[in-house]
Formats: structure tokens, sequence, C-alpha cells
């Protein structure tokens, strides 16, 4: 009976549908339409296109044994010939808000207590774990390590940042130094978690029982915990305190700090190459961490 566009990611789009009795579920749907990105060149590993119906019903799997709420998964369909070839996902449809709104404008003691259940579900994950690297539905890279991997992902990224913005071509050399130097202090790893890759607060509706419940969930990767750790202090600030895990070994976290910021300045600015539609979001997105970049540089 009707048919709402919802805020979605860069590669998929996203609808709630409205039923003749009221209730609603939300469409995924997968498609070249919905794809802002340029075409790029396959990559292999934990760095390929996190797109498709597949990885999303992969992660689904992952982490329902795990106690870890997603939407659930009411309905599949790849090819669909009404919408010309997409892949589409029925799944519940959790109203949220999101935890970024919430922090928002919310009650800081359900916020306090949401993020304390976050906190639980990261270490959830924590506990299911693969030698290799790589999306749960994709074959796993066992002959390199992640922090191989993120370096060399960090210099495509700085290469291409530096191909866009003059500010940061200044600074390339000194980057790539710096990423060097951080690669040299890190130490082998043989056991990865699962991580969300990218879980800001705007990636976790909650639900009416105050549960976390994970979205975008397109991307879940065996890898490095700090990966993860890294994206979560940048995205919760000082709501990060809420989500700490111990251990973590400092130099990695440093280094996987640094590829994300040039990962952040990268991938906006790719964006801009083609017709995405919130470009001052993205425009300022690659402004500030180009800033971070620079200011950790010429720290």
């Amino acid at each position: 009976m009707g048919v709402e566009r919802l805020r979605g990611g860069t590669k998929k789009g996203v609808y709630r549908l409205v039923t003749a009795d009221e209730s609603s579920v939300v469409a995924y749907v997968w498609s070249a339409a919905e794809n802002y990105w340029p075409a790029s060149p396959a990559v292999e590993g934990p760095f390929s296109h996190a797109d498709g119906v597949d990885l999303f019903v992969g992660a689904v799997e992952a982490l329902e044994p795990l106690g870890v709420r997603t939407p659930r998964v009411l309905w599949v369909e790849r090819d669909h010939r009404g919408l010309g070839g997409a892949d589409v996902a029925l799944v519940e449809d959790v109203r949220g808000p999101t935890l970024e709104e919430h922090i928002a404008h919310g009650d800081p003691v359900f916020v306090e207590g949401v993020l304390g259940r976050l906190g639980e579900v990261l270490a959830a994950m924590g506990t299911r774990w693969e030698s290799g690297v790589g999306k749960v539905s994709r074959p796993l890279v066992r002959d390199r390590s992640g922090a191989e991997l993120v370096v060399e992902r960090a210099l495509v990224d700085l290469a291409e940042g530096a191909r866009r913005r003059p500010e940061l071509a200044e600074v390339a050399s000194a980057v790539e130094v710096r990423l060097g130097a951080l690669f040299e202090r890190v130490g082998p790893r043989f056991e990865h978690g699962l991580v969300h890759g990218e879980l800001g607060p705007d990636h976790v509706l909650v639900d009416p029982s105050g549960e976390p419940v994970l979205i975008d969930v397109e991307g879940l990767m065996f890898f490095d915990a700090e990966w993860e750790h890294a994206f979560l202090r940048v995205r919760f600030g000082d709501l990060y305190r809420y989500l700490e895990r111990p251990g973590l070994d400092p130099a990695r976290t440093e280094l996987y700090a640094w590829a994300e910021h040039l990962s952040l300045v990268a991938g906006p600015l790719r964006l801009l190459d083609g017709d995405f539609p919130d470009r001052a979001v993205l425009v300022g997105i690659a402004e500030h961490h180009l800033g971070r970049v620079l200011a950790l540089t010429r720290g």
C-alpha cells in the first residue's frame, strides 16, 4: 500500500513497504542502479567489495548463533525479474531509532544501557575466530597477514587521495614512511574474530526492548579486533569507553587508525566522482579525515 525510501548505504537501496493491515517490512535491493560506487578492479580478501545478498545472508547466519541481533530475514530472491535482475531481501522492520539518534536526543541512562549491551555483542563476535582473514561468505586469505593487507590498501588510498588533494600529496612520503614504521612494530597474529568492519552508531538500530540491532552487515569478516576498535574510537568518541576491549595491540591499533583515516579520505572522494546525492556529507567526511592525517603527520 505504500513505499518509503529509507536512508541506506552506498551499495544498496533500502525501502519500507507498508501492507494493507498497516504492518511493514523493509526491502534491501542490490542492483547496479542502487550502487553509487564507480567501477574498480576486483579485490580479494577482507577488503573485497561488501556488496550483495549472499554476503548479507552469510553475515546474518554467522551472527545468529552468537546471539547477535540483526533484522530477521523473511524472504530472499535473487535475480528478481520485476526489478531488472536485482537481488532482494525482505527483512523485519526494526523502526529504531538508531543508536546515533538516541545519543543525540535520548536519555543518557538508556544510551549507557544500550552501549553496555553493544559491548557484549562485540565480545560475543570475538568468540568465533578463524586463522585466515576475509569476508564470512568468501574464501579466507591464509598466506598474508591482516596488517600486510591493511598497509597495501592504505598505500592505494594514500595514492588516490593524494591525486585528488594537493595537501595530502605534500605529506604522502612522510605518511608512507610512518605506515612502514608502524607495520614493523606489529607482531604476528594467528586468530581473527568476527568484526562488522564499519560499526558506527548509525549502523545500530535499537529495538523497543533496548537491544542493539546491527545493520549493514555485508562487510562482516574475520579480522583483527583492532580494525573494529580503531573505527569505534573515531565514531563513538568519549562514549567509546563503554565498548573498550582489553588486550588490544597498541601498535596494530595505531597502524589501523592511520589506514582508516586514509580510507575515509579516499573513499568519499571516489564517490564524489559519481552521482551520490548527499555530496555535502561526503565532503565533510573527507575533510575531517584529511585534517586528521595532516595533524598526525605534522604532530
